[in-house]
């Protein structure tokens, strides 16, 4: 009876490892569908960074820069 426990405490990290690995696959093949969403064109990334930079720069006209004792704590 104790060889019977020990051979399955054994077997279960490979087991459960193996278990883990087949669901994950089975989830990716599944979840390989393209997205609407997801399909973002050029035009569209490259409006997203200009937006993005214009904000930047105006945050940075609005705030001051940090002084030397600020930066250093």
């Amino acid at each position: 009876m104790e060889s019977v426990l020990l051979g399955l405490a054994v077997l279960a990290c490979p087991v459960g490892m193996g278990l883990m690995m087949w669901f994950m696959a089975k989830g990716m093949r599944s979840g390989s569908k393209p997205d609407a969403k997801a399909a973002t064109s050029v035009e569209e990334f490259q409006a997203e960074h200009r937006r993005l930079g214009d904000e930047i720069e105006r945050l940075e006209r609005e705030s001051p820069p940090p002084s030397v004792a600020e930066t250093r704590r």
